[in-house]
């Protein structure tokens, strides 16, 4: 049919423009064309064949802005008193008690007999014992937490109390009292920080203490107060120098009974009720082991729970940092 009307619009088309170019005549060329012009041509489309479909092109979608990477500071390492601190366990809104053993290794028989006491303890080691890394060693693979105690000057006389080797005093020099302070805490690694042998006369002295915390500063560690003397700056001193400050509740054993110790236990006990919380300093004595052996593996029951010191230290910002920020 598409082929019929072609044939018949090429005819007529032809014998119009023939009409035209014999002279017949325009109005007969012209009417030629006009009945070529009422037949339909064919559409052009079904001269060509059909070309497959194609699939429109994917585009890549163009890549999401990324911002660029920047290197975050690296995190400063944490403080030697929370680096070697020992987990605290879960207190349950219990009382927390921390039990501190000063003077140990000077008398190694009862050091060790300590060291396997149920813990956390906090072992404080004498900075003149002999068998220090043992000591320290043996006290960490038992959970204990380590400080180091560190003579001081007391108020008695010299001849009629002796601090031990190398013990500070006010008469030193600041760069005399740095070096002993030095060559006390190099000989312990993984130490919390340090508490008071005696030393009642050195704690009440601000500027023999200022190079001490100084120190304690510059190495990250804390500073328990003994409390030998009601006049001690270790608070002051420590607050300025930003060192992490704690203190003694109670003494467990200035007598040396059986007795005495209970009595000093009850208390310990009474002092967490009313606070929340207690520091108890005792010494590897006799009367003073066989006391904790009955009560350590009670607290739970009695309602307490047992830390390390570094359990119950709170931070305060550096004296100069609250001034400054007072203006």
């Amino acid at each position: 049919m598409r082929q019929k009307t072609l044939r018949i619009w090429i005819g007529a088309a032809i014998a119009g423009a023939a009409a035209l170019g014999a002279g017949a005549g325009f109005g007969a060329g012209l009417g030629a064309l006009e009945r070529a012009s009422d037949v339909t041509p064919p559409a052009v489309v079904a001269t060509v064949m059909a070309r497959e479909p194609v699939a429109p092109r994917a585009m890549t979608p163009a890549p999401a802005f990324v911002p660029p990477v920047q290197a975050l500071p690296p995190a400063e390492p944490l403080p030697a008193w929370r680096q070697f601190a020992v987990a605290a366990p879960p207190a349950d809104g219990r009382p927390r008690i921390a039990v501190v053993i000063d003077d140990l290794g000077v008398q190694v028989p009862n050091a060790r007999r300590v060291i396997e006491l149920p813990g956390p303890l906090t072992l404080s080691l004498m900075t003149y014992a002999l068998n220090l890394p043992q000591l320290a060693e043996a006290g960490r693979a038992r959970g204990h937490e380590l400080m180091l105690h560190v003579p001081m000057e007391p108020e008695e006389a010299p001849d009629l109390v002796t601090p031990g080797p190398n013990a500070l005093t006010t008469d030193l020099t600041a760069a005399e009292l740095r070096k002993r302070m030095q060559g006390a805490l190099d000989r312990v690694p993984g130490i919390v920080g340090i508490n008071n042998h005696m030393g009642s006369k050195f704690t009440a002295d601000r500027g023999a203490m200022t190079v001490v915390m100084q120190e304690l500063a510059a190495r990250g560690l804390l500073f328990l107060d003994s409390l030998t003397t009601s006049h001690s700056v270790g608070r002051v001193t420590s607050r300025a120098a930003g060192v992490p400050y704690v203190a003694r509740d109670v003494f467990l054993d200035n007598e040396d009974t059986v007795e005495s110790v209970r009595a000093q236990i009850r208390v310990l006990e009474a002092t967490a009720r009313r606070d929340g919380s207690a520091i108890a300093i005792a010494h590897p004595k006799a009367a003073t082991i066989e006391v904790l052996r009955a009560w350590l593996p009670t607290l739970a029951a009695r309602g307490f729970v047992l830390v390390p010191l570094t359990a119950l230290v709170e931070v305060e910002a550096p004296a100069s940092l609250v001034a400054k920020a007072a203006q």
